[in-house]
């Protein structure tokens, strides 16, 4: 009886302490009940809150789309344009900042960047760039199609660059807005808090974006509400691209082998 009791007594221990853990796994998911429920509250709201300020640029974008394909121009277009102008100095400035807008310039400077990404296999860096920037070209010719604004005329502004295509939206503001954006969004993202290539990086890519429609202004090459709407709708463009994005690295679907390196 002695020894049956001793093997008993370990078994009736060991199923105690299971009893034990089990209650204490079901009352801390009890009490974590409510953290979660607050969490998904709030990241509702949020969502809602993203989706209204989303809606509401959209609405402003087509509105003054509608405008300026009834109106060759704003007043205040011409008012803005020529004190723009006025300022002097900046003609060597504006010039450099609007130059990598041109032509070919921007697929290569697309295609090289997405080739750099995915030699440090960065393959959802690269995709996501890809979308956001090529993505926005097409809408921007799109857009330029649909909308037939003429450019600025020498009658109201100077014009430093004669170009033949349509004017509204500005194709460098939504390209510069998509291309330098991204690259923000991942060097804030990936980068280490509080290095200096950080720093760089961040106001490397902010600056053209800053710069690039008072450039477009300055050089008679658009009118202000053209370089409105391109950053409307290519902010547009670019939180559409980024949600991919975020999506694409919390799936793992292009790059698994990236979530093992950063363990």
């Amino acid at each position: 009886m002695y020894y049956i009791t001793r093997l008993i007594r370990p078994c009736s221990q060991a199923q105690a302490e299971e009893n034990r853990l089990g209650e204490r796994e079901q009352l801390a998911f009890q009490e974590e009940r409510p953290r979660r429920r607050l969490l998904r509250r709030l990241a509702a709201r949020r969502l809602w809150r993203a989706e209204v300020r989303y809606a509401g640029a959209l609405a402003a974008f087509a509105a003054l789309a509608i405008l300026a394909r009834l109106n060759a121009y704003f007043w205040w277009d011409v008012a803005v344009a020529q004190a723009i102008q006025n300022v002097p100095g900046l003609l060597g400035l504006m010039r450099l900042v609007s130059t990598i807008g041109y032509g070919w310039k921007p697929f290569a400077l697309t295609g090289v960047t997405a080739f750099i990404f995915l030699i440090y296999r960065r393959r959802s860096e690269a995709a996501g760039l890809v979308f956001s920037a090529a993505g926005s070209t097409l809408v921007n010719h799109f857009l330029k199609l649909l909308i037939a604004r003429p450019r600025p005329s020498v009658e109201f502004v100077a014009i430093f660059r004669p170009l033949k295509s349509q004017s509204f939206p500005s194709g460098h503001v939504t390209f510069y807005v998509c291309f330098f954006g991204f690259l923000f969004f991942v060097a804030y993202a990936i980068l280490p808090k509080g290095a200096w290539t950080r720093r760089a990086a961040l106001m490397l890519t902010a600056l053209p974006v800053l710069l690039v429609g008072l450039s477009r202004i300055y050089l008679g090459a658009h009118w202000p509400s053209d370089t409105l709407g391109a950053y409307l709708v290519s902010g547009l463009w670019l939180g559409l691209s980024l949600h991919l994005y975020r999506r694409w690295k919390e799936r793992s679907t292009l790059h698994a082998e990236e979530i093992m390196n950063a363990k």
